[in-house]
């Protein structure tokens, strides 16, 4: 099988956890009525616009957007309050962290990692306009793919990758080195339909995304997989230096090798053995294979960091995950308090029907009441029956006090009172010692997520280090 279709599955595997992160990304930034419904029809559609057909106008209350704001300023206040004794592996060099605003980047990831639960860093060196040495980058999970693993350490990954949106520039300053290369590489671009590769791995338009880049950018497709590769165990007697080559340049002799070089000739004494290497493939949409190569890193491995929370069997499950039916309800409720706000003030309006006036109907005499301050005409005949107003007391609904007990569930669920999403403490506890105490209280129902996050920063420092 392919390397390229190898990742292609490996991308198909990652397609309901991208399917989620789209919805919670768009719940956390404020698009919250756009969930697949149906009207009172029967008809698909969404929900802003089944609760407008009801006479409803959707209403938003963003407590998402309040607490991801909240944990990342708790992470950057720990950040500059930081003395250097957090568990975040060695210190990347102050070139390093200026010159990737490492500060930045890390607030940015935890809260894609608040959002979708998925943590992603490519750690590489090169040059740039920018400058030359170590770069780091953050991958979103919608460029990304691996192969199913259940290690929280990603012990189990055997295939890796990453999608680029390169112009045509790029993709031949890095893979274009002859003029053939060069001719072969625009001309594998030039289409700009759905390549026969896509096609021939059945892919569909819900895939395309794999192998074309939005706008008029090039799509490259970089995999990592590990390989089990022969080599030779090398022994130099002269200077008694222990090394491994690979089996392809020597041949065999018996059981025993021998790996001649030199004017002299020297002879180094060699076994078969076996290891496992990191090797990169770099493709093109077609299946082109532009660059290959081992890993070329200190650390031997892939550039990529890895963490998914909480990864148990393989399932990842964001803090925003844990928190969506809340505000859905949430905001609920405030559209159900709303619409009864709007008609507290007029009730329902009883019209005897011999008091109509001639060339008016109901319709318009609805639209004439329901604006504040209108006037209904109507003929008096003598008749006992006038028009009469009834209004419900809007308290006696309960809403109020649901939305009160929706928002306090919020808070339990997600692990974060109201002291740290609003930065006060509730009313009628002003007390120093129970803010203190509230605060903490959060601290350590943001603890597990949090060390998370740290051991994904450790991991990303040791990739820096090893480089």
């Amino acid at each position: 099988m392919s390397t390229l279709k190898l990742a292609y599955e490996a991308w198909q595997t990652g397609a309901d956890l991208r399917r989620r992160r789209s919805r919670y990304k768009r719940y956390t930034f404020g698009r919250q009525w756009d969930d697949a419904a149906r009207d009172r029809d029967g008809n698909p559609s969404t929900e802003d616009d089944a609760a407008r057909l009801d006479g409803r106008t959707p209403m938003t209350n963003n407590l998402i957007r309040q607490l991801v704001k909240s944990v990342i300023g708790h992470f950057r206040n720990s950040i500059a309050g930081d003395a250097g004794t957090d568990n975040v592996g060695p210190r990347p060099d102050e070139e390093i962290a200026r010159r990737n605003s490492l500060t930045e980047m890390d607030c940015r990831m935890l809260e894609e990692f608040l959002i979708s639960g998925c943590a992603i860093q490519r750690v590489t060196t090169e040059k740039r306009t920018a400058g030359s040495g170590v770069w780091v980058d953050n991958v979103s999970p919608d460029d990304f793919f691996v192969n199913r693993f259940t290690d929280p350490r990603g012990l189990d990954i055997e295939l890796i990758g990453m999608l680029h949106s390169m112009s045509l520039r790029e993709v031949l300053m890095r893979f274009a080195r002859s003029p053939a290369a060069v001719e072969a590489i625009t001309r594998d671009y030039a289409s700009s339909s759905l390549p026969g590769a896509a096609l021939s791995l059945g892919a569909d338009d819900g895939d395309s995304r794999f192998f074309s880049a939005p706008g008029c950018r090039c799509r490259v497709v970089e995999v990592w997989t590990l390989e089990s590769r022969s080599m030779l165990r090398c022994h130099d007697p002269l200077t008694a230096e222990y090394f491994l080559a690979d089996a392809t340049t020597t041949s065999q002799i018996g059981n025993i090798n021998e790996l001649r070089f030199g004017a002299g000739q020297e002879t180094i004494r060699t076994r078969p053995a076996a290891t496992l290497r990191w090797h990169c493939r770099m493709f093109s949409p077609s299946g082109l294979l532009l660059d290959e190569y081992d890993s070329p890193y200190g650390h031997g491995g892939h550039p990529f960091a890895v963490k998914f929370y909480p990864l148990i069997d393989g399932e990842v499950h964001s803090l925003v995950e844990d928190i969506i039916d809340q505000q859905r309800c949430i905001n609920q409720l405030i559209t159900v308090t709303n619409q009864i706000l709007g008609v507290a003030a007029k009730g329902v309006l009883l019209f005897p029907e011999e008091q109509m006036v001639g060339g008016m109907d109901w319709q318009r005499l609805s639209d004439i009441w329901a604006k504040p301050g209108a006037v209904v005409p109507y003929a008096p005949d003598g008749s006992p029956h006038e028009p009469r107003q009834i209004v419900q007391p809007c308290e006696q609904t309960g809403a109020y006090r649901l939305l009160e007990t929706q928002i306090d569930m919020f808070q339990r669920i997600s692990g974060v009172n109201d002291v740290v999403i609003r930065g006060q403490s509730q009313a009628g506890q002003p007390s120093a010692a129970l803010l203190e105490g509230q605060m903490r209280s959060s601290a350590i129902a943001m603890l597990d997520m949090l060390d998370s996050f740290n051991s994904f920063r450790s991991a990303r420092n040791r990739l820096i280090a090893d480089i």
